[in-house]
Formats: C-alpha cells, sequence, structure tokens
C-alpha cells in the first residue's frame, strides 16, 4: 500500500468514494431530469426564460435590476463565506498541535497518523474551493446577463428586443445551475466533516446529505407550488 494511504481502511476509501459518487450522482440527477419529473431546478428554467420575456415589455425596468441585483449578492455572499472557511482550513492545517487536539477528542481508539486528518480536513478544503469557485463564476455570468439585458432595446417591436432577452435568459440559467454546483459543493464539504468521526459517519452523513438534496429538487413542496402554477 503506498505510503500516503497508511492509515486510512478499507472502509475510509469506501466512504470517500461514497462521497464523491454522491456529490456527482445528485448534480446530474438535477441537471439531467426527466420532463416527467422535472427537477425545481429545472421548472425555474421556464420561469426564467419568462421573466426575460416580460421584461421587454416592462416599463420601468428597476424591478428586473432589483432581482438581477439581489442574485449577485447571494453569490456575493457564499463566495466570501468559501473564502472565510478555506482560511480557516489552511490555518489549521498549519497547526499540527490544534488539530491533533481535535483528533483526540473525536476518536476512543488509537489515533490515526497526522496526514491522515490533515487529508480529512483537505477534502473539506477541496469542497469549499469547488464551491468558491462555482461562486464566482455565477456571480460573473450574472453579471453578462445584466449587460446582455441593458443592451435589449426599449421598444418591444424592435426586431433584436426578444432574440437578446432570449440570450440574458440563457446567461441567467447558466449562471443559476453554477450558483446550485456551488451550494452542493458546500453541503457536501460539511457532510465531509463526519469523516473526522469515522467513516461510517462519513457514509451516513453523506446519505443524509443526499436525502436532503433529492427531497428539496424531487420532492419539496416548493417544487408542487411551481408545477401547480405553471399549469394554470
Amino acid at each position: 500500500m503506498p505510503e500516503l494511504l497508511t492509515g486510512f481502511t478499507l472502509l475510509d476509501i469506501a466512504a470517500f468514494l461514497c462521497l464523491l459518487l454522491a456529490w456527482q450522482g445528485i448534480g446530474w440527477l438535477i441537471e439531467h431530469s426527466t420532463d416527467g419529473r422535472p427537477s425545481t431546478s429545472r421548472v425555474m428554467k421556464s420561469y426564467r426564460r419568462e421573466w426575460l420575456r416580460q421584461y421587454v415589455t416592462r416599463q420601468p425596468r428597476i424591478f428586473d435590476s432589483s432581482v438581477l441585483a439581489s442574485l449577485r449578492q447571494g453569490t456575493t455572499f457564499f463566495a466570501s463565506a468559501c473564502m472565510i472557511a478555506i482560511g480557516g482550513g489552511l490555518a489549521l492545517l498549519g497547526n499540527t498541535e490544534r488539530l491533533l487536539g481535535v483528533a483526540q477528542d473525536l476518536t476512543t481508539g488509537e489515533l490515526a497518523p497526522d496526514h491522515v486528518w490533515e487529508a480529512k480536513i483537505l477534502i473539506v478544503i477541496v469542497l469549499v474551493a469547488a464551491g468558491f469557485l462555482a461562486f464566482v463564476w455565477a456571480h460573473r455570468l450574472f453579471g453578462y446577463c445584466a449587460v446582455v439585458m441593458a443592451s435589449v432595446p426599449n421598444e418591444p417591436d424592435d426586431p433584436a428586443a426578444y432574440p437578446r432577452a432570449a440570450k440574458a435568459a440563457e446567461i441567467n440559467i447558466n449562471a443559476a445551475r453554477s450558483y446550485n454546483r456551488g451550494l452542493r459543493a458546500i453541503y457536501f464539504a460539511m457532510a465531509a466533516l463526519a469523516w473526522l468521526i469515522g467513516p461510517l459517519a462519513l457514509v451516513i452523513s453523506t446519505v443524509i446529505c443526499f436525502v436532503v438534496l433529492w427531497r428539496r429538487e424531487f420532492a419539496s413542496k416548493s417544487r408542487a407550488v411551481l408545477l401547480e402554477l405553471d399549469t394554470h
């Protein structure tokens, strides 16, 4: 066994693979949901397109700018929170004594080697970093969307009005997709913290995280309301 894997059990490796599969799997299910059972994110795509269609004839367009500003504020908040979390994680990695103190509090058996605990913290940092990159890209896409929206002619009869609004809608959808990916990364980063307790705890937290995300996308009351309103 490579020296890097020394201290990790087969259950640790299986739990880690379970985390990765659940993270990527729920993302695939959400983004590739079927017409018969669309995810909340997919349902929201139609509302975003309708928003930008209504935007063409809405005068004044202050409401639309305020909605877009609130979306950008959300990405800014989470990106900033991710930076703080990454800094805290790196600080913990740099303080071995404190890390070992945490390890001693979380385990009752023989203490694993230092690099095992560092690797577990590093996985959390990597997930948070993935979320940070997704939020930054979402923020930039919402900025692109704002520019395209500003280029939509004020006259609805202008032949460029609806095509440009449609472009803005698609950019908005892409931004929302990146934003949701960032949120999922944060969810699973929190689940990965359970690995400090043990591999079984990681499996349990991963399953809980998967179920929570699945329910919110496929079985929530909000989704039911969106689908009900969409049929009228």
